[in-house]
């Protein structure tokens, strides 16, 4: 590896604090007259009575990308072509073209961690090298705050933000192997390039983990479908923000929540993976609010709304099962969504009267009048769940029952019914009623969905509703999760 700075010969890479350095000493000496040049990881007079180049900050052993001590490299026209570590009699012997090198040594000793296998070592050698990372460099000036720095040229979205440093940017690429400049998606509504790269950096300033960054990268490539139309959702005068549903093992292994305030507060992965997603549509789509983001209230879910499903005790299949993802397997689900709605029911022991309920209470998706307009997802609470399943309900004849039980004259919803002038007009009502004039459900047959979320107490559900569905609205996507 270049970059090291070495001339060409015989390098031996060592440290003080290593046993089997400091007993090969004589070696090194006999080596000395061969033009070596000993490196000294630790101590700027080890070992003594030796030339030594103190390897201070640990520049040059990174560059060589050296893992053992000692180890000896053979440089030639500034690249290391030849090396061995620990310590190997006969190898060294070989490399050194000294067939009596170290007579009087042991034949073999184990060598020891080199310091830059120091995990945060190689976060501050990896960034700053620099290495791989093309995004521009921003210099703040002497008296500049970088966290005012950064609300000052438009980044954040109203919340503190992260510096991304180089250093903090190449330790959140190591949470993905894909390349930092791998392009996932053009991202509307600006449709700009991002890269892995940029993903991280929106990561980092959001307050990401690098373990969160498969779910980012993949959140990011399904906003950025035609079907969920980011660009319509980001221009919208509606509420709606992308909703994240996060399925499968990586969902408990980075730490998400999915039980007690689930939605709320308190969770780092739920919070900072939905605000890493809205960070990147802000910084690299270019919807800013009162810009292209025309949104007449908003809502919290453009802040971020992120949440994992509770599947290790579900006795339903999990939403991204139910979307083609094989089972055990891991994926995100994106929809263009607000709320949840809260569903109070205290009382139904019976699956049938708890159908009644949600039903009734997803009669106000959008507004009561209005069908086949909106989609839903139900987020269901386990205690809720539980009604329905020691009735003897799956999940498929659960939904069906609640959305058969959405079902409304075509009369009911026109518009001026019920002195309201919100509604659908005759000719969407005949159309959606038929010849027959049919009762007409609220949703059609693929727009009622089911996830199961919250804690063991609590007879309380809530409802997610989205934006318009359809070639000019938004449908959910769901995606596996590439690492």
């Amino acid at each position: 590896m270049t970059g090291h700075g070495l001339s060409d010969g015989l390098v031996a890479v060592v440290k003080h604090d290593c046993e089997t350095c400091v007993e090969i000493v004589p070696a090194l000496a006999e080596l000395e007259s061969a033009g070596l040049t000993v490196v000294s990881q630790d101590d700027p007079e080890f070992p003594s009575g030796m030339t030594v180049v103190h390897d201070e900050d640990l520049a040059i052993s990174w560059n060589l990308g050296t893992q053992v001590t000692p180890t000896l490299y053979r440089i030639t026209d500034g690249e290391a072509v030849e090396l061995t570590f620990g310590w190997n009699r006969d190898e060294w012997r070989r490399h050194t073209d000294r067939p009596d090198l170290g007579a009087n040594l042991p034949p073999h000793r184990p060598g020891c961690g080199s310091m830059t296998m120091d995990p945060a070592v190689q976060r501050r050698l990896a960034g700053e090298s620099g290495a791989d990372l093309t995004s521009r460099r921003i210099e703040l000036g002497s008296d500049e705050d970088e966290f005012e720095a950064m609300f000052a040229r438009g980044w954040s979205d109203g919340l503190p933000l992260i510096p991304p440093t180089p250093q903090r940017v190449d330790h959140m690429l190591s949470g993905t192997k894909l390349a930092p400049q791998t392009q996932i998606a053009d991202v509307p509504p600006n449709y700009a390039p991002a890269t892995v790269e940029k993903i991280a950096v929106n990561a980092v300033m959001a307050g990401c983990r690098p373990e969160y960054l498969p779910v980012v990268i993949t959140a990011i490539e399904a906003i950025c479908t035609d079907e969920f139309n980011m660009h319509g959702v980001a221009a919208t005068t509606f509420f709606s923000g992308p909703v994240i549903i996060v399925n499968g093992p990586i969902a408990s292994r980075i730490g998400m929540n999915s039980t007690y305030n689930a939605f709320g507060p308190g969770n780092r992965a739920n919070a900072t993976i939905g605000r890493a997603v809205n960070l990147v549509v802000r910084n690299i789509g270019g919807a800013v609010p009162g810009g292209v983001d025309r949104s007449t209230m908003g809502h919290p879910a453009k802040w971020g709304l992120c949440v994992a499903e509770r599947e290790e005790d579900s006795p339903w299949p999990s939403l991204a099962t139910d979307r083609g993802v094989p089972p055990g397997a891991s994926a995100v689900t994106v929809i263009a969504g607000q709320g949840p709605t809260p569903v109070v029911d205290q009382l139904s022991r019976e699956p049938e009267s708890l159908a009644r309920t949600f039903a009734r209470t997803l009669q106000t998706v959008g507004h009561p009048k209005l069908a086949m307009a909106f989609d839903a997802l139900i987020a269901m609470s386990p205690e809720h769940m539980r009604v329905f399943v020691h009735g003897g309900w799956s999940k498929h004849h659960t939904l069906a029952r609640i959305l058969e039980l959405t079902e409304s004259p075509a009369a009911d919803r026109l518009r001026g019914a019920d002195g309201m002038a919100e509604g659908l007009t005759l000719e969407a009502a005949h159309k959606l009623s038929g010849p027959a004039e049919r009762p007409i459900a609220k949703f059609p047959p693929d727009g009622l969905s089911l996830v199961r979320v919250g804690s063991d107490a609590g007879l309380f559900s809530g409802i997610i509703s989205t934006w318009a569905r359809g070639p000019r609205g938004s449908m959910m996507v769901t995606r596996p999760i590439r690492d």
